[in-house]
């Protein structure tokens, strides 16, 4: 399906209000993931002309988003990334865990940016950082469009590592779904229950008799409709 390329268009409109020298694109990814971390990518980028094919990670296939990270990585100005472990989303709840990330995402960066262009209509990050938000950014925002790509394949790339360490996580299909509830994912969680990288405040265990009693008290009302709003969505 044919798609407009991202743009530099918020970023020179909030030079051009604002003063801001370095502005900085977030995205995040995970955040429906039943397993693993939720991750934020922040990116730099000035004001070149992007890569070609350059757009939201989800529009992209798994090969183009793959070639396209070592590209990146050599275009941006700089990019950090910032994770929030399963613990902290269970013990924070999803809104203060992606916080938690982008900070450390944005504390990653060589320079403090003067200005955040963050994907989406809620701003989960606040004061003191200077946002706008926009939704669709990752579809329109060039900056936003390469954090989000960036965050996709590096997170992918960690899910995919469990599947070969010691703690039993190949049945999970980790490599294919990245911690996303796909089929293989539920049958696994069904007969074996969740490992240590599943987050164990969410709404999934209620429907697993055998495991339920693993479920942790979620931290606040406003985080708990945050997180099965998220869980419906399938994104690996």
């Amino acid at each position: 399906m044919p798609y407009e390329p991202p743009t530099h268009t918020v970023e020179r409109s909030l030079r051009a209000t604002t003063g801001a020298r370095t502005v900085a694109g977030v995205d995040e990814v995970g955040r429906g993931a039943w397993a693993g971390p939720v991750t934020v990518c922040a990116a730099v980028t000035g004001l070149r002309r992007p890569p070609a094919g350059l757009t939201d990670s989800k529009l992209l296939t798994v090969k183009r988003r793959d070639a396209l990270l070592p590209v990146l990585e050599d275009w941006v100005t700089a990019y950090g990334l910032g994770h929030s472990t399963p613990e902290e989303i269970d013990a924070l709840g999803m809104t203060a865990a992606l916080r938690l990330a982008a900070e450390r995402a944005l504390n990653a960066l060589p320079v403090r940016p003067d200005a955040v262009i963050l994907d989406g209509k809620h701003d989960y990050l606040g004061a003191p950082w200077r946002v706008r938000t926009v939704i669709k950014g990752d579809q329109s925002c060039i900056a936003v469009a390469a954090a989000s790509v960036i965050a996709k394949v590096r997170r992918d790339a960690m899910m995919a590592e469990l599947e070969s360490e010691a703690g039993g996580c190949a049945p999970y299909g980790f490599a294919a779904n990245a911690g996303y509830p796909s089929p293989v994912h539920q049958a696994a969680l069904a007969e074996l229950g969740p490992t240590a990288h599943h987050r164990l405040s969410w709404s999934y265990l209620d429907g697993l008799p055998k495991w339920r009693h693993l479920k942790k008290h979620r931290p606040s009302a406003e985080a708990a409709a945050l997180e099965s709003g998220g869980q419906l969505g399938f994104d690996f």
